[in-house]
């Protein structure tokens, strides 16, 4: 199943255009709530001996949720509804008439002892904070999990925005069960989703088009290209790294890393010369150079490379600018861009996209550094981050890594990668760097094609992200420890993988 991450009017518009194309919106509200059902069921069997409580609104998410209560009963699952609204649509009249009559029962009160409450109030397309009963269940369902129960919430937590994330006021789920596509908000409030699992309800693969594409480990292992018996280090490639301006080692150190722990065949970094000691003891298997002066050095670095990484520790002076412009107009091959080599074209757009040409190229920004990009502000890049790097990719002819959580991917024919993989544990100096050298790497490994660096971006930011999950810890965890995870990050199999985000859990439709 590929998911999509949509907003809130692209999900509407998504059942839409299956309802349009022949599905009953009463058969993917079974789909839904029968599948939730499911899920329900396999997440926590020890506690359904309690029964379940779930809560309803006005809605069709009101219909899911009376449906899975009807699933859940006929499983043999002690369930009560509590009905905060009555229900408005044909299908949830129907459900809800059609769970009655299968034995469900209406609670009278907020009262039970159930272990595991359904958050079944309000769907997608509901918007601002909530209010009036609405505010009163959810702080009910609120108070029962700090008693200890476990709250799930169908399509996303009652009172977040589907779009924006915006939730004051809204359900905390412990998990999350979406149905047919991820929503942005889930994403951007991971902490009051809990775990996330997305349901194939059977909605249309020819819609939504162009829409943001979820990366998950099948995805990553179907494209990142396997290393055979009787590889050697010219095939695993040559990769120089630029940076590591005076007492600025560090940033270069953790490239370096990051790529030799990535299956790199040969690794060269250029740097200070006064760094040259601190490199060659921390990464005795790189090859050092000093910074190109002279067209010599710099002729020795294009032949020592079949890719060039630019900007850790680099610097932001006129001095940078003049190298890393010398470095791109002598050098037309591959390139990964992060850092200071993005900060010195600031607002210059038109002459970073003149000096990359054709080549396959990927710029790795975070958000601050796009704003300096583009000359708009972190806040605005925040805001906009699904969105913002489609007309900057096209531009450049370059992937644009956007990093953050989550991390999105623009390729310069439009199409949009959202990685989810990661912790908190990544928000600390150096992470970047590392995500650098495991970028610079695949790009270099990666076969020829259109989409060859932006193929290379989103499987350098899921496996970082996966190995920093993989240290299971944010507070205590370092650089070093994500470094440390990625052999097992590049080599887990889905058999022993369980991602915080899961996908068609429920089976074949």
């Amino acid at each position: 199943m590929t998911v999509r991450v949509v907003s809130g009017s692209e999900s509407e518009a998504a059942e839409r255009a299956t309802i349009e194309q022949g599905t009953p919106s009463a058969e993917l509200m079974r789909r839904a709530g029968s599948r939730a059902a499911t899920v329900i069921h396999s997440r926590f069997d020890s506690l359904l001996r309690d029964g379940v409580k779930v809560v309803t609104g006005a809605g069709n998410n009101g219909g899911d949720g009376w449906i899975t209560a009807h699933e859940l009963h006929r499983g043999g699952v002690g369930v009560s509804v509590t009905e905060i609204a009555a229900p408005k649509s044909e299908e949830s009249i129907a459900a809800r008439a059609s769970a009655l009559k299968g034995g469900v029962t209406i609670a009278v009160g907020t009262s039970g002892n159930e272990r595991v409450v359904v958050d079944a109030l309000l769907g997608t397309g509901a918007s601002g904070a909530p209010r009036g009963r609405m505010a009163e269940a959810i702080a009910d369902i609120a108070q029962r999990r700090e008693s200890g129960a476990r709250v799930v919430s169908l399509d996303l937590p009652s009172g977040l925005d589907s779009t924006t994330a915006a939730g004051d006021g809204s359900v905390i789920a412990d998990l999350t069960i979406s149905f047919g596509t991820m929503k942005r908000g889930h994403l951007l409030s991971r902490q009051k989703c809990g775990e996330i699992v997305v349901l194939d309800i059977g909605l249309s693969s020819d819609t939504p088009s162009g829409l943001p594409v979820l990366i998950d480990r099948d995805w990553v292992d179907a494209r990142v290209p396997s290393i055979t018996p009787d590889a050697h280090k010219g095939t695993r490639r040559r990769l120089s790294i630029v940076g590591g301006g005076p007492g600025m080692a560090g940033a270069t150190i953790l490239a370096g890393r990051g790529a030799l722990r990535s299956g790199i065949g040969l690794l060269r970094i250029v740097a200070a010369s006064t760094n040259a000691m601190a490199i060659h003891a921390a990464v005795p298997a790189a090859v050092f150079q000093q910074l190109p002066a002279t067209a010599g050095e710099l002729a020795k670095l294009i032949e020592a490379s079949d890719v060039v990484a630019i900007g850790p520790g680099l610097g932001n002076t006129p001095m940078t600018r003049d190298l890393v412009d010398s470095i791109l107009l002598a050098w037309s091959g591959p390139v990964v861009l992060d850092a200071d080599a993005l900060n010195i074209f600031a607002g210059d757009l038109v002459s970073l996209a003149s000096l990359l040409g054709k080549r396959p190229a990927i710029i790795t920004p975070h958000p601050a550094e796009m704003a300096r990009l583009i000359g708009s502000t972190t806040d605005d890049v925040l805001r906009d981050r699904f969105d913002v790097g489609t007309a900057v990719a096209a531009e450049l002819g370059a992937a644009v890594l956007l990093k953050g959580t989550p991390t999105i991917v623009f390729s310069p024919n439009g199409e949009r990668h959202v990685v989810a993989a990661g912790t908190a544990a990544l928000a600390t100096g150096g992470s970047g760097d590392v995500l650098t050298g495991i970028t610079a790497t695949l790009l270099g490994q990666m076969p020829d094609g259109a989409d060859r660096a932006a193929t290379a971006a989103a499987c350098a930011a899921f496996v970082h992200g996966r190995a920093a999950e993989l240290c299971k810890f944010v507070r205590g965890t370092t650089v070093d420890d994500v470094i440390g995870a990625l052999p097992t990050a590049w080599n887990e199999r889905p058999a022993t993988f369980q991602p915080p985000i899961m996908a068609d859990l429920a089976g074949q439709r």
